[in-house]
């Protein structure tokens, strides 16, 4: 099941870093259709925020066709984002993990790791690739 976790320092939305975090558990295989997600009361008190916030990320899901919410029941997911490349996530996230206990090690904090990260993925994934890597 889905744990939330909140940036109070960030910029985005608390209902929408909500929906981000599901966005992102259903693109790497975490969440999947049929899965449950929490009841709105136990997030709103986990959190410590309003349960309409919580509703306005549940209703968001909906929205984009990834939840329906079930009277009396709750909400469940009903679709993923997960691509073909989900079987290969497994080995990738293992050297991710290793790359980062390295970074640790090196001293880097995680504003530093998200930095070099961020960075690097406008400077690799953002860029056509060149005619003659093909």
């Amino acid at each position: 099941m889905i744990e939330f976790v909140l940036d109070g320092r960030s910029k985005v939305a608390t209902y929408m870093q909500l929906v981000l975090q599901v966005k992102q558990a259903l693109r790497v295989g975490i969440a999947q259709p049929g899965d449950q997600l929490p009841k709105v009361r136990e997030v709103a008190r986990t959190l410590a925020i309003n349960p309409n916030t919580v509703l306005k990320a549940y209703r968001q899901l909906e929205l984009e066709g990834l939840a329906e919410g079930r009277p009396g029941v709750g909400t469940f997911l009903v679709a993923t984002l997960a691509g073909d490349s989900l079987p290969q996530q497994a080995e990738l996230r293992e050297e991710l993990v290793a790359w980062l206990r390295r970074a640790q090690a090196a001293g880097l904090a995680r504003e530093d790791v998200a930095a070099l990260i961020d960075t690097t993925l406008r400077a690799t994934l953002d860029r056509p690739v060149p005619d003659d890597a093909h």
